[in-house]
């Protein structure tokens, strides 16, 4: 027996218990309630979540074919959207999750406007945006199986039993919308205390996967823009170790932590790591800093920091701003480190911001690092900060030319132009970039792909497209033609706005309540009924 017909069973023995004051109450609307509310609480959410994650991590780790994707979000309407469109055209959210993206919480969602990704914003803002979208997900799931008892509803007076079998199969079998959400920290907004708090409230809205990046909080910049400084490796363990306590004291046993390393492309550090003898994590942490070897007392200039590293006194380069410098070419020596310390002391997958996108350098680092922990798993940032057109296309222009085919056609520093858009070189260039995630899966160790921002650039695409004709001379044609009459011809579920904001699951509530009396807004007279 399915747990819908359990709940209408049960609900039926409470009424009968009740007596006479229950008479009202319909068992079989009750086990509707219950049905479009599966999830009561942010951590049966992240406990449902976590256990995906974890099976989908082992399954990659068998087949690298069945890695997973996300797409960025900064609002509950749009991660339900997607959701949506996933299950009408996929037909399951089979290993698709949600990304929740610092940056455009930063620049979407603080109270003081638009912000840089630097830490600014509001931290309470990123767990709010977490129950937002499992709020919105969940009522995907209520107006879906809505849909599913309206039409069961119809079948039962039709007298359709085969219609009536298959509905209640869909009701039984129903997928939820609800899936994992990656929800960016950022460096942890404060000393690990304040990490550990943070993290909680995460968890606590439905988090079962929280990513940490090892740059300084109070220093912290995007990952694909200048100036990051990182902290040596105790620091980041630490805070590694607050978001574990986090998830152990709310009860998700299996939470998920991505720690990412922005190593390769800072070049700073604010702090000379602690170490105790030579080889130790402190010890391997300062023998990256640039510097210069000093002989004697008479070389040390007053606030000069000297140490002792490779067996010599070393002088750290010190800027104006108290920071110290790396040695260049280091960075991906420093990833590497980053990435077994991370692996060996709680993180259970990593994220390496890169500056490009290229499966080979990503898979020369994952490699070294799968040396030390065989099953090391990436999660990767299909940044919209790449112009993926240019990589790409100049990726196939020096491969081409490596073999020796002949590419004086084209110039390499201008293969953005559109000139080129019907080459061989741009069609080689973007199967290159419709094969990356599947390449990148199985050639480099990446268990997850996610984009960013993608909505943030959708919104602003859209809407330059519809503003640029229906403020000139198409008027109404603009938004009739680019939007309404595409939702309609695309099966869009928002085309009938009303019922996505829950007129109608609100109307069946009513008649549950009231029955007959029940003032409903769906009648003949409701428009949506045009669509």
């Amino acid at each position: 027996m399915s747990a819908y017909q359990n709940d209408i069973k049960a609900v039926a023995a409470l009424r009968e218990t009740a007596g006479s004051a229950w008479s009202a109450i319909n068992p079989e609307s009750v086990a509707r309630m219950r049905a479009q509310n599966r999830f009561k609480t942010g951590l049966d959410i992240a406990k449902y979540t976590a256990a995906i994650m974890r099976k989908d991590m082992a399954e990659y780790d068998a087949d690298t074919n069945a890695y997973t994707q996300s797409l960025g979000c900064w609002h509950g309407f749009i991660g339900q959207q997607k959701l949506i469109s996933i299950k009408k055209h996929l037909k399951t959210t089979n290993k698709r999750y949600l990304y929740l993206s610092g940056w455009m919480v930063a620049a979407l969602r603080s109270e003081f406007g638009p912000l840089p990704d630097q830490s600014m914003h509001e931290k309470t803002s990123v767990a709010a945006l977490i129950e937002e979208l499992y709020t919105f997900l969940r009522q995907a799931d209520a107006r879906e199986l809505d849909l599913l008892f309206t039409d069961l509803d119809a079948a039962r007076s039709a007298g359709d039993k085969s219609k009536e079998a298959e509905l209640q199969a869909k009701i039984d079998n129903y997928e939820t919308h609800v899936v994992p959400i990656i929800a960016d920290i950022d460096a942890g907004f404060g000393n690990p205390e304040a990490t550990y708090l943070l993290a909680k409230k995460m968890i606590e809205a439905g988090a079962c996967c929280i990513q940490i990046e090892n740059q300084v909080s109070d220093e912290k910049q995007c990952g694909h823009q200048d100036g990051k400084v990182t902290v040596p490796h105790s620091d980041f363990l630490a805070k590694i170790n607050a978001v574990r306590y986090a998830f152990l004291e709310m009860g998700v046993d299996d939470g998920v932590i991505v720690a990412r390393t922005d190593s390769l492309g800072a070049g700073l550090t604010k702090a000379i790591a602690v170490t105790n003898e030579p080889g130790d994590l402190g010890d391997l942490y300062n023998s990256f800093l640039d510097g210069d070897y000093i002989d004697n007392a008479s070389d040390i200039q007053n606030g000069d920091v000297v140490i002792k590293a490779n067996g010599k006194l070393l002088k750290p380069a010190r800027l104006a701003s108290g920071l110290f410098q790396f040695r260049k070419d280091t960075g991906i020596d420093r990833v590497v480190l980053d990435c077994i310390t991370s692996l060996q002391h709680g993180a259970d997958l990593l994220w390496i911001e890169t500056e490009k996108p290229h499966v080979g350098q990503i898979a020369e680092m994952v490699n070294k690092i799968r040396e030390v922990v065989p099953n090391a798993k990436l999660v990767y940032n299909n940044s919209p900060s790449f112009n993926w057109t240019l990589n790409f296309r100049q990726q196939v222009f020096d491969a081409m030319q490596t073999e020796g085919k002949d590419v004086s056609s084209y110039d390499r520093a201008k293969l953005m132009s559109v000139d080129y858009d019907e080459t061989e070189l741009a069609q080689l260039a973007d199967e290159k970039i419709r094969t990356f995630q599947a390449d990148a899966a199985r050639e480099a160790g990446i268990f997850h792909h996610l984009i960013t921002l993608p909505t943030y650039h959708t919104a602003a695409l859209s809407t330059d497209n519809l503003a640029k004709g229906y403020f000139a001379d198409q008027g109404m044609l603009a938004y009739v033609k680019g939007v309404q009459r595409q939702e309609i011809r695309q099966g869009i579920a928002c085309v009938k706005h009303q019922n996505m904001a829950g007129s109608d699951l609100g109307d069946n509530h009513k008649e549950y309540f009231a029955g007959e009396a029940a003032l409903k807004a769906g009648g003949k007279d409701n428009t949506m009924n045009q669509f």
